[in-house]
């Protein structure tokens, strides 16, 4: 059946098969299509990027407290002895979890000098929105029970020896973590409906697990957000769908076709002129359009465009004038950090006794990271590895500051613990910014090869001894900036011809790859024992590499600083 032409058309038939209805129609029925598939892919991209921020950032924050507290704390021994005291109870006395006849019985772990330490660094970092809780707990895998060793949540605390039931299938999970990837589970219980804990070990020296540090998310929250996020999107496409609509009828009452067309001529007219080099031109300015709705307005300023066209180009040079002496500036900041830390090599090239290489690749244009090296006096090699909190300029400022302080107390005589002393006092007087530098400092003696060194909240040192590279698990005093009136002590250690000291900050163990896997200690000692013999410079170009060969394409999201440093010899040659 052959269709109808306009003219055969009735009046009711004719609005039916107008402009305007066909685009109210398709418009209706796009914007609904549309409107499902945006849903459905927003809320699936937002469960997926918003839970695996929440267990990302978990994951750091329990990285960083296990830290804290493992550094600054006897934590594995109070952890023990909890555990101890929990399993040599009756079933009966267990089975009183919760009463203060119960809590009696762990009551001297609540008067411990760490415990209240313990308390303290964890509150600090409970601090976040989306966090529920932080604690220190410890499961027992023959009660299948959740013990908790320290908890500083002020709303519902739970004392050391309490526990909960847990689900098993997650604590094996916990229990056999082999160090890869982010550990945490997420699982429905009666008491806080669904909960995503995520997890820290704390291990030993041998490698066994004496607690976790444990963060709690509530998933809850997570559902709430998706409800708040479903609804907002419907509305929203709702109204699209409406102001679309009544554009489109405005448009098509007021003939809109033409006006378009003329502005469009208009706009190609003076696309032609600028293109020949001809200014000034009245395009727009012509126009005679008097729909009187958005179309004219569009003609009106359109018109008034072009007449300001010129301060817009020129206003536009000035932008981009500026934004170049931004850049310039902050590659000036580059050169200067970079002018800051030693970087000519050989470091010492009339001292044979020795050899010292080190390297900063910040992860944004300056950095907080900083190395240093240099002779006391003229038996006396001072070096130093230290990371400023944060990134950027004010990590870059802190820095300098930090380098410059800690190279003139190392000046005066004083020894690497009294140098981290002296320098933490002088960062909390005037820390309003709450940032701190973690410093591993040693001052060799040349002539004996005995080095003096201390630690603040640094990473461990790794030594070559007896041809491999190994880590030396030091003591760790806590980070400066944190808190004045700290003490730190010094160790010895002897170096013999050959040995070597290698330094680094966590860039290099924490560098991730695609999969948000940890390059990690592991890898970093097998880069070094790549070629334990060669020299300084060509050890970090191993670790480097290596470093670069796991991340491949993904982003360097920390500071890479490494120093290498070789003993030669007792005497000068």
């Amino acid at each position: 059946m052959n269709k109808k032409s306009v003219r055969e058309m009735n009046s009711v038939q004719r609005r039916g098969n107008s402009l305007e209805a066909k685009t109210i129609r398709g418009l209706i029925t796009i914007s609904i299509c549309l409107g499902i598939v945006l849903l459905v892919t927003g809320l699936g991209l937002y469960v997926y990027s918003i839970g695996r921020q929440y267990i990302k950032d978990a994951h750091y924050l329990s990285h960083i407290a296990a830290s804290s507290v493992a550094h600054g704390t006897d934590v594995l021994e109070m952890s023990d002895g909890v555990m101890e005291r929990y399993r040599s109870l009756s079933e009966e006395q267990t089975n009183m979890n919760g009463t203060d006849e119960y809590r009696e019985l762990f009551s001297e772990y609540q008067r411990d000098y760490d415990y209240g330490m313990i308390v303290k660094i964890l509150s600090q970092y409970i601090t976040f929105d989306e966090v529920s809780d932080v604690y220190i707990a410890m499961y027992d895998e023959q009660t299948c029970r959740l013990v908790y060793i320290v908890d500083p949540d002020t709303a519902e605390t739970l004392y050391p020896g309490e526990w909960e039931e847990v689900n098993r299938d997650g604590m094996e999970k916990f229990l056999n973590y082999d160090d890869n990837g982010i550990l945490y589970d997420i699982d429905h219980t009666a008491k806080y409906g669904w909960m995503c804990t995520v997890g820290t070990p704390l291990r030993d020296d041998s490698g066994r697990i004496c607690a976790f540090v444990l963060v709690d998310l509530t998933v809850d929250e997570l559902w709430a957000g998706m409800r708040t996020y479903v609804t907002q999107i419907t509305l929203m496409l709702l109204l699209i769908v409406l102001v679309l609509m009544l554009i489109t009828v405005r448009k098509i009452e007021k003939h809109l076709v033409r006006p378009i067309n003329a502005i469009a001529d208009a706009a190609q007219a003076y696309v032609d002129d600028r293109k020949a080099g001809v200014r000034g031109g009245q395009h727009f300015s012509k126009l005679d359009i008097h729909t009187g709705d958005e179309i004219e307005n569009l003609s009106l300023a359109m018109a008034d465009m072009e007449g300001e066209m010129a301060d817009f180009i020129q206003d536009l040079a000035s932008v981009t004038a500026e934004k170049e002496r931004i850049s310039t500036e902050l590659s000036v900041a580059t050169r200067i950090q970079a002018a800051m830390l030693p970087h000519i090599f050989p470091a010492f090239p009339d001292r044979d006794e020795f050899d010292v290489y080190a390297s900063m690749d910040p992860a944004k244009e300056v950095g907080g990271d900083f190395y240093d090296y240099f002779l006391v006096d003229d038996d006396h090699l001072c070096l130093v590895m230290a990371d400023v909190s944060g990134k950027g300029v004010p990590a870059a400022l802190f820095m300098m500051a930090s380098k410059i302080m800690i190279a003139n107390y190392a000046k005066m005589g004083r020894s690497p613990a009294e140098i981290l002393s002296i320098t933490n006092e002088a960062i909390c007087a005037n820390n309003k910014e709450e940032m701190f530098v973690t410093v591993w400092i040693g001052i060799l003696e040349i002539s004996s090869g005995k080095l003096i060194a201390s630690n603040a909240g640094h990473e461990y040192p790794i030594l070559k001894k007896d041809g491999n590279f190994e880590v030396y698990k030091d003591h760790h005093g806590m980070v400066l900036g944190y808190e004045s009136g700290m003490k730190y002590t010094n160790y010895e250690l002897s170096f013999n011809p050959g040995d070597k000291l290698f330094l680094y900050t966590d860039g290099v163990t924490e560098a991730t790859d695609g999969d948000e896997n940890l390059f990690g200690m592991d890898r970093m000692v097998q880069a070094l024992n790549i070629s334990s013999d060669a020299a300084p410079e060509e050890i970090l170009k191993n670790v480097r590499k290596s470093v670069d060969e796991f991340v491949k394409e993904a982003e360097q999201f920390d500071d890479l600083t490494m120093l290498c440093f070789e003993y030669r010899s007792s005497s000068r040659s």
